[in-house]
């Protein structure tokens, strides 16, 4: 399998490369497997690639990060938000 660290590193590529598609002030959504999550917000929260795994990240949720285009600045404004809609638990105990 892919190693953590060349995972991120493709993952903060490709992420780089949505943002430079996008206008400042627009938004994009990156809808992603768990470890390209924890890729996009361990960078964010300036954690390790060794400790990315540690993350909390729940299956089928939503993580927000901004990205400040002048400043390079990413703000996280929620993580691994999963809305109570009447889903079962998984089976795996992941959510």
């Amino acid at each position: 399998g892919e190693s953590y660290p060349f995972l991120k590193q493709r993952v903060l590529a490709a992420r780089d490369e949505v943002l430079e598609l996008i206008s400042p002030g627009r938004s994009a959504a990156i809808v992603s497997h768990l470890q390209v999550t924890r890729s996009m917000l361990s960078d964010a929260l300036g954690i390790p690639t060794e400790q990315m795994s540690t993350l909390p990240v729940a299956t089928a949720s939503v993580t927000c990060i901004d990205y400040n285009a002048s400043t390079k600045q990413q703000t996280v404004h929620f993580q691994s938000f999963k809305p109570d809609v009447g889903l079962a638990k998984s089976k795996d105990g992941a959510n």
